[in-house]
Formats: structure tokens, C-alpha cells, sequence
């Protein structure tokens, strides 16, 4: 019987911060956000393979609304590969190496490549971009990402004039992920985008969150982040990027195709045939707020989807 996500939980499943501390020390040196600012990596680097990284920016989209506790979003997490629970990433994110760390750039492409993280992140100058991400459970959080546009990374890969979308791989590694042993999903777990989507400058790459290298749970060191859309659709430790002429499979809609569209945009009118999806529940608060199509960001990304059905197109 396959694994399923339990919407019933609540902050109250959260794992304390002081047991969570105790599992994984996750500050490896003082972070200092802001405009120009500097990150102090002692005593050691920020990712153990890249150099120190500096001169953070704010991003271009910042929400005026109250963040979800770091503790909260980093132990309340959806990451199959180390577990099903909303607990067990945190309790195995030990299990997930990742160093040394490549990803694959391939398919439509004038200038395929692999590339070490090192080498992926030099030529980009890194954002905090506050986004709200709305899981397809209908729980919801607002997070500081810190991260650069993935339409930056794929345009130095020159896509050809065949890619119209991108593709996406996460690291398979069953000795280490526990959940790969599962008959959960077929692994390892893929997810796709539209190239139009892909080049909005909402989407990104993340390397970190709230000031902080990016936790293992929480997809590191390298995760997709797209606010419009479900969670599901972000997916975590990336190790293979392939633009494509044609839509690619995804994890979720080959496992469920009924419950989990490829496009996941955030659209109260599309309840999930075992939840309503009009309204959420942030995490951290007790009562349920109205769900806003494509997560609030429809001015940014609705002329996506102008001519589309999205009630069909789910």
C-alpha cells in the first residue's frame, strides 16, 4: 500500500527545536544578511567543495507578511527520500551526503555540461527572496530562501530552439535514503516544468534558507523553489537538469495522475478527490485562511496561462 501524506497533522507534530539541535548541528557559522552582505562561514565554509560565498541580496519579491519559524520549516518537511513521516527528514537527514556534489545540465542544449556546486553557483549572485509555499495538503509557510533564478543557470547552457521544457532529477542513493527502499514512488523521484515557467524569474535554485546553508531535510544542497505552484513541485537535492521537446514524466502524476497534474499550480477550484483545497492552514496558526490562486502570485505568472483550462490542466 503506497505511503500517503497525512493532512490531519498539525504544528503540534512539529519536532522541538532543542531535540532537533540535538540530532543535526546545522550552524556551521554566523550568517549576516542585508543588502551587500558579507556571510561569515567560520569555522568552516559553506558548503565544504565552493569557496565562501558573499553578497547576499534581497530579492526582487519579498512578502510583508510574518515567516514561519525556521524550527517549524525545518522539521515539518515532505522529503520522501528520508522518510514519509513529517518528521523523519530531520531524524535522517545525516543519512543524505551531500559532498562531493555535481549536477548534469543535458538535452536541448548548445553546451551540455556537469558541473561541480562550486562551479554552478559562481557566476550567480545569490538573493533572500521571502516566498510563501503552499503544500497540495493544504498547509502553507512563508520562507526566506536564498537562492538565484534558474532562468540564469539555463540560459548559459543555451537551450536550442526544440527545449520547451525542463526536467529534473533527484540523487538516487538507497544506501542512504532510507525511503528509496520503499516501493513509495518509482525513484528516483523527477519532477518538469514548462520552459516559460522555468525562465520566470520567480523560479529559482536554492542553496539556503533563513540565513543558513540549506538543511538536508529541506532539500540541500541544491532545490528547485516555485511559489505558485504545490510543494511537490520543488523538488530537492537536484543532480540532473535535461531540457526537452516534449513533456517529461513526473513522480507524483505517473504515481497518481487523478490526484497530482503536471502543471500543480495553486487553484482554490481544484479540490483534491480526498481534501478540500479552498482553504489552508498556516503552519503556526489554528484557523484555516482563504487559498489565493497560484498562491497569491498571480500578477507575476497568470499570463502563463492565459489560453489554458486549469481546471483540466490541474
Amino acid at each position: 500500500m503506497p505511503f500517503r501524506w497525512n493532512p490531519d497533522l498539525t504544528h503540534n507534530d512539529v519536532t522541538p527545536e532543542k531535540r532537533f539541535k540535538e540530532r543535526r548541528s546545522l550552524m556551521q557559522g554566523a550568517i549576516v544578511l542585508g543588502a551587500g552582505a558579507v556571510l561569515d562561514l567560520e569555522p568552516t565554509e559553506l558548503f565544504a567543495d565552493t569557496p565562501a560565498l558573499s553578497n547576499i541580496r534581497q530579492g526582487v519579491v519579498t512578502l510583508d507578511e510574518p515567516q514561519t519559524p525556521f524550527e517549524d520549516a525545518s522539521n515539518y518537511t515532505n522529503f520522501y527520500e528520508l522518510g514519509s513521516g513529517k518528521s523523519d527528514p530531520t531524524a535522517n537527514a545525516q543519512r543524505l551526503q551531500t559532498t562531493p556534489w555535481h549536477v548534469v545540465i543535458d538535452g536541448e542544449v548548445n553546451r551540455p555540461g556537469r558541473l561541480t556546486l562550486e562551479d554552478l553557483l559562481k557566476p550567480h549572485p545569490l538573493e533572500e527572496r521571502v516566498y510563501r509555499m503552499r503544500c497540495v495538503e493544504a498547509w502553507s509557510m512563508v520562507i526566506p530562501w536564498i537562492g538565484f533564478p534558474l532562468g540564469e543557470l539555463l540560459k548559459r547552457f543555451e537551450p536550442t530552439s526544440k527545449a520547451r521544457f525542463v526536467a529534473f532529477e533527484t540523487l538516487q542513493d538507497p544506501a542512504n535514503l532510507p525511503g528509496q527502499k520503499l516501493p513509495i514512488l518509482e525513484w528516483p523521484y523527477r519532477e518538469g516544468l514548462r520552459l516559460d515557467e522555468a525562465l520566470n524569474p520567480l523560479t529559482i535554485l536554492a542553496v539556503g534558507m533563513y540565513g543558513r546553508t540549506l538543511p538536508n531535510q529541506n532539500g540541500a544542497p541544491l532545490r528547485l523553489v516555485v511559489p505558485w505552484k504545490y510543494g511537490f513541485k520543488s523538488i530537492k537535492s537536484i543532480v540532473r537538469i535535461t531540457l526537452l521537446a516534449d513533456q517529461p514524466v513526473t513522480s507524483w502524476n505517473l504515481h497518481a495522475p487523478k490526484e497530482y497534474g503536471f502543471y500543480a499550480n495553486v487553484n482554490p477550484e481544484v479540490n483534491h478527490p480526498r481534501w478540500d483545497q479552498s482553504r489552508e492552514r498556516r503552519i503556526g496558526e489554528f484557523l484555516r485562511r482563504k487559498t489565493l490562486p497560484f498562491n497569491g502570485y498571480g500578477e507575476q505568472v497568470a499570463h502563463l496561462y492565459a489560453d489554458m483550462d486549469l481546471i483540466r490542466w490541474f
